[in-house]
């Protein structure tokens, strides 16, 4: 068919295909346009009950929230704990920066126009991805330094994309939860305004959904949720025995056939106290002279009622096996779970030949967060009953046959041994010495040390009295020579305690003040990059508890062999020698070595 000549002029018609293309390139561009004029959600109306766009002014405190939660803190963490961190932190930011920019609307008469709030909303997208990049590139070379300082390995893994999305989806939950409580008061609001006046159902709602959330959150989510698990797993591992531990046919120790206790009544812990008490051979081993077996008295708690009765049962079983005619008698704090550090015990043993005995009696069966909150009070009054037994019926020996009366706790069991006296004159005047590893904050003869030491010595060094009959050591070798030349009288008391040691920093006051080991001179093993931000550092340091085991002894919450250097100086026996606390310590490290993975807390 011929062509006219309009045709010809005209050149071939454009295809669907390519009309569509184009078609579908303008919509794009369209809508390009539309987002940078308006890069963000609109509501209607301010009658709209939900906000689905986030507050340009909350996403910039979120952003800066989230960079504090980047700094590092006591101890190295990994990746996915920063994450946690970070989305919690990024929440409570988002929440202040929406309150000071609703503040703001309120008090200021200006308002930004479209076009400025779209600048800003266009800049805030373009700079916060490389921004965040870079924050998370600084924060693992901070991490990595922390690391230096606490002799772990310079590798670190620095998920900075898992870190960014665990940090979005938890600030994400947290603020999807405060806007459904924040839709579900003002709809409680409403419903209230029929009956009463508006501002008196404003103040009706605010009430009730407050008592709601508070009450609702520790009743529901914490008491009959966290902690009734916790107390449910707990329990079943009282019940179990852990693998290797068998029950022991030594009389000299509780849960044999002998015993006033039975097996079954110990718990796991207790199981595990006494099913691996050290024998004589061992003990032989190492001292090339013979050897005596050591006497370890546990009550469970299945064995008593009350806490006096629990006593008076572990002073039975002393009297049982001759506890009273051994050379040294030490009563130890257990933490939550009934926990004794073995490392503790047997540096004891080995040092006196096994002509020891160590007694406790376990008060909870929780681990010691959970016990924290719930038997703080009984974990003192437990050891407080079991101290005052033992110490009556010790008085009852002639004092040129007593045994040296000892005391020692870790942990949570540092505050159950304080708790069981009145002052530290009282512990002095009762006891021949004393043992505190990785005291809590709560302690309250560690606080007391603590706030009355000497002037120019630091918070995590403190100096007491010039060290005349306290000191407090992480490296023990130099620390506890410390104040040097001055005369260390006996009984003695020693302080284990790490610079690092978040369990001995923590405190619900990081929340709003500065605390002191923050102070110059930071402790040997605190990077000069840490600092103390209002919500972060409390967020930073609770998790740093969580992930304390991660770093090798003397750093964290691990004390390793550190308790051998201790009793060297509070009750050293006869002869005993540096070489000597040098062997045992490579000893009781080849026999505990440290456990592996970020919370391999034993307790």
């Amino acid at each position: 068919m011929l062509q006219t000549a309009g045709e010809v002029m005209s050149g071939p018609r454009p295809g669907p295909g390519r009309s569509a293309g184009r078609a579908a390139a303008r919509r794009a561009g369209q809508r390009a346009r539309t987002v940078l004029n308006q890069p963000f959600w609109e509501r209607p109306s301010s009658d709209w009950l939900v906000r689905r766009w986030p507050d340009l002014t909350a996403c910039l405190v979120a952003t800066f929230f989230f960079w504090l939660s980047l700094t590092p803190s006591l101890v190295p963490r990994p990746w996915y704990f920063q994450g946690v961190i970070g989305g919690i932190t990024a929440a409570i930011g988002y929440g202040l920066g929406a309150l000071l920019s609703t503040l703001a609307r309120m008090a200021l008469p200006w308002h930004p126009g479209p076009v400025l709030r779209a600048r800003a909303w266009l800049a805030f997208y373009l700079i916060s991805p490389p921004l965040v990049i870079f924050l998370l590139s600084r924060s693992a070379d901070m991490q990595r330094e922390l690391r230096r300082l606490q002799e772990l390995p310079p590798t670190l893994t620095w998920h900075s994309l898992m870190i960014t999305l665990i940090a979005l989806a938890t600030a994400g939950a947290l603020l999807l939860t405060a806007r459904v409580i924040r839709l579900g008061t003002r709809t409680l609001m409403r419903l209230l305004g029929r009956f009463v006046p508006w501002p008196v159902a404003v103040a009706l709602g605010l009430l009730l959904s407050s008592a709601i959330v508070v009450f609702g959150t520790r009743d529901v989510v914490f008491d009959r949720g966290i902690l009734e698990i916790a107390d449910r797993i707990a329990a079943a591992k009282d019940r179990s025995t852990d693998p290797g531990v068998l029950r022991p046919y030594s009389p000299l120790v509780s849960g044999s056939p002998d015993s006033l206790i039975a097996w079954e009544d110990l718990g796991n812990k207790g199981r595990t106290f006494t099913g691996k008490v050290l024998s004589r051979d061992e003990i032989s081993a190492f001292t090339a002279s013979p050897a005596t077996e050591p006497v370890r008295v546990y009550v469970g708690r299945a064995a008593y009622d009350g806490y006096r009765e629990g006593a008076e049962l572990a002073v039975r079983e002393l009297e049982r096996t001759g506890a009273f005619d051994r050379s040294v008698l030490a009563i130890a704090g257990t933490t939550g779970t009934g926990w004794v550090n073995p490392t503790t015990v047997e540096a004891l043993e080995y040092m006196y030949g096994g002509d020891t005995a160590v007694v406790t009696m376990q008060y909870s069966y929780l681990p010691s967060w959970a016990s924290f909150v719930v038997d703080r009070e009984e974990a003192g009054e437990a050891t407080r009953a079991l101290t005052d037994a033992v110490h009556a019926r010790w008085e009852q020996e002639p004092e040129e046959r007593r045994p040296k009366l000892v005391v020692f706790g870790e942990s949570l069991a540092v505050t159950a041994i304080e708790d069981s006296f009145d002052s530290l004159d009282d512990m002095l005047a009762r006891t021949d010495g004393a043992l505190l590893i990785g005291p809590p904050d709560g302690s309250p003869l560690h606080r007391e040390l603590t706030a009355g030491r000497d002037p120019g010595s630091p918070v995590w060094r403190p100096v007491h009295d010039g060290g005349r009959h306290v000191r407090f050591g992480q490296f023990p070798e130099q620390d506890l020579r410390l104040p040097p030349g001055a005369p260390w009288e006996h009984p003695r008391v020693v302080y284990l305690q790490n610079a690092s040691d978040p369990v001995v920093w923590w405190s619900p006051r990081l929340l709003f003040q500065r605390p002191e080991w923050l102070r110059e001179p930071l402790g040997p093993d605190v990077t000069s990059a840490v600092d103390w931000f209002p919500f972060v550092t409390f967020w930073q340091t609770t998790v740093d508890m969580a992930v304390s085991y991660g770093a090798p002894a003397p750093h964290g919450h691990r004390y390793g062999s550190n308790p051998v250097d201790a009793w060297a100086v509070i009750i050293p026996p006869a002869g005993w020698t540096a070489e000597d606390t040098s062997r045992l310590k490579h000893l009781l490290e080849e026999r505990h070595p440290p456990r592996s993975g970020w919370a391999g807390t034993p307790e």
